[in-house]
């Protein structure tokens, strides 16, 4: 029962990921920002759409466990905007400890075998990892050029930028990076982010 109990308890402690907010905005609700729960289940749902365009087999069970924990330790740090070079370098400390803290409140083995799982996707050296990775990173890219360049605009965002951080996509999927190329260069004529 205490197994139980300690799964639940961080099942409901998992349920503040509702609230912590992105800098894109929905599709669906123009005004309203995403939050990370939304992010991470999105992300998930396109792994089993976009397994075909890994650039390795993958293991997509594993891939999409990944992208359901990836970002629950933004309950204790926050989300970080991918583009803010200063604040992502502090971040990485912020996340070890809510990592440690959220996966620490499970049972040992079932604790460590996810803060595994998330450092694998941190570190990005597996391919379930690196695609993992690159669909994390090409989605905002797609809802910023489908809301006209909504976070890209209200950040000051430059071509530059957006090539260089997103050039891990092409680890995960060649196919998914030429489209980001695609996606960069069209907002970039859109007036979206700045040449």
């Amino acid at each position: 029962m205490q197994r139980l109990e300690k799964q639940l308890a961080l099942l409901m402690e998992l349920d503040q990921l509702k609230s912590v907010l992105r800098r894109t905005r929905v599709k669906s609700a123009q005004g309203r920002l995403e939050n990370s729960a939304e992010h991470s289940w999105h992300v998930a749902l396109m792994a089993i759409l976009m397994e075909e365009h890994a650039n390795q087999p993958v293991d997509i069970a594993r891939v999409v466990k990944m992208l359901l924990i990836h970002d629950i330790v933004e309950i204790d740090a926050g989300d970080t905007f991918v583009y803010d070079v200063a604040a992502s370098a502090e971040q990485e400390q912020k996340e070890r400890a809510a990592a440690e803290r959220l996966f620490g409140m499970l049972p040992i083995e079932q604790g460590q075998q996810l803060l595994e799982l998330w450092l694998e996707f941190e570190s990005a050296q597996s391919s379930d990892a690196k695609f993992s990775k690159a669909l994390d990173r090409i989605i905002p890219m797609l809802r910023n050029y489908h809301n006209q360049g909504q976070s890209w605009l209200e950040h000051g965002v430059t071509r530059q930028q957006a090539l260089t951080v997103n050039q891990k996509i092409e680890y995960g999927s060649q196919a998914l990076w030429d489209k980001a190329k695609q996606i960069i260069e069209d907002a970039t004529k859109n007036g979206w982010l700045k040449a």
